[in-house]
């Protein structure tokens, strides 16, 4: 089999990968995110992904390559990762009592004959009413700094949340493993038939 590779650092997306129980390595790429001019929220997040896992390539000929990119949009306006306290205060009270759409563009990459495939997967999140207490608590419990929107779902992040609706929940964590495993199988790596033999009981 392949070399699979997840380009990220994120130990939530490993996890997640983790779920298919295929082995793979990660390594954290280095590239330049800053969007391009008049560049959509979907097209920057599809080219991010895409430029992630040939940016892995380089260094891994031949493997199959995994990246992804996310951002929160709220209002036509991006929320990157906060980075501090007041930055991400001011992303949840922008969030409080609206829906914020989440777009993950995730692409596999075959390093061995150079095809990409790419998407973006969209995922909506309607934030609760949010005071000023519940905000405060909630960054000091987890403070989410690094992450697009300001929390964690995986984690406390739930209690911000009156619904979700999207496809596939793995989505809002930043990987969404239904579309990913059909680019797999595209692949012919089929994670079913990759599994395991295992006596049976």
């Amino acid at each position: 089999m392949q070399a699979l590779i997840l380009g990220s650092s994120s130990p939530f997306r490993a996890e997640l990968l983790g779920k298919l129980n295929l082995p793979f390595t990660t390594a954290s790429p280095d590239i330049d995110e800053t969007p391009h001019e008049g560049e959509s929220p979907i097209a920057l997040v599809e080219r991010l992904a895409q430029l992630k896992a040939m940016a892995i390539a380089k260094h891994h000929p031949g493997a199959l390559i995994i990246a992804s990119d996310q951002v929160a949009v709220i209002d036509d306006h991006i929320l990157g990762k906060p980075g501090d306290h007041l930055a991400a205060t001011q992303q949840l009270k922008m969030a409080s009592n609206k829906t914020v759409k989440f777009l993950t563009g995730l692409a596999l990459y075959n390093a061995a004959d150079g095809t990409m495939q790419s998407l973006v997967e969209p995922f909506d999140v309607t934030f609760r009413v949010l005071s000023d207490s519940h905000i405060e608590r909630y960054l000091l419990a987890e403070q989410p700094y690094q992450c697009a929107g300001s929390f964690k779902s995986e984690g406390l992040g739930i209690c911000l949340f009156e619904r979700l609706h999207g496809d596939d929940p793995n989505t809002l964590i930043g990987l969404p493993l239904i579309q990913l495993t059909k680019m797999l199988n595209n692949v012919g790596l089929d994670v079913l038939i990759s599994q395991p033999n295992r006596a049976k009981q």
